[in-house]
């Protein structure tokens, strides 16, 4: 890009500046689900006040299941290290990891769920339980959509076995923003959660 135009796009609005489409979609996209969530701990609060509402204890499984996510941060983190720096069967492997874990998660959100409903907590029945599996069925579709996209790059990760198709992939301009869009999602979803859980465990355990 000619140095002009450069500065041109740096002295623009911040509202009007040119954006890199994918990732102006990404982020309207992230903004929305973060409106989302905050809509659903306002109508939490809103309804928490109520005659019908009795706390729930979160299943400690919750806990476990956060750490995983936090965990996987890290693993695709340091994914994305490996890869910057050349070492593509760690790029692999880290990916593959990262994979596993979201794939832990969900399965610790569902036995999550179980526990609470052979305590007794019911959807139709208590309006603190009903929102602690709205809240964390709404995050896990999110969590799904990353499992999809994470898959796919680790897909493309094992199609490539040699040092020299997977440089030529990886160093492709689409590659890396796949890879850096990806990342970001991932980190979101992951914070996402952190911030639900902690919301929950400060009005489920006073």
């Amino acid at each position: 890009m000619p140095q002009s135009s450069v500065q041109k796009s740096a002295t623009e609005p911040w509202l009007t500046r040119r954006r890199e489409p994918f990732t102006y979609l990404l982020t309207l996209g992230m903004l929305g689900s973060a409106l989302l969530f905050g809509v659903l701990l306002f109508a939490y609060l809103m309804r928490k006040g109520s005659t019908d509402w009795h706390d729930v204890v979160l299943p400690r499984i919750f806990w476990a299941s956060t750490a995983i996510m936090i965990i996987s941060s890290f693993s695709l983190h340091a994914a994305n290290r490996a890869l910057r720096h050349e070492r593509f069967l760690h790029y692999r492997i880290l990916l593959g990891i990262t994979l596993l874990l979201g794939l832990c998660f969900v399965v610790m959100q569902v036995w999550g769920w179980k526990s609470m409903i052979d305590t007794g907590v019911k959807l139709n029945k208590d309006l603190a339980g009903a929102f602690i599996y709205l809240l964390s069925g709404v995050h896990l579709i999110h969590i799904a959509g990353g499992l999809v996209a994470l898959l796919m790059l680790w897909a493309e990760a094992l199609r490539r076995t040699s040092y020299v198709d997977t440089f030529v992939y990886v160093v492709n301009p689409p590659t890396r923003l796949k890879i850096r869009l990806i990342t970001l999602y991932w980190h979101f979803v992951d914070a996402l959660w952190l911030a639900v859980f902690l919301f929950l465990l400060y009005h489920h355990q006073k």
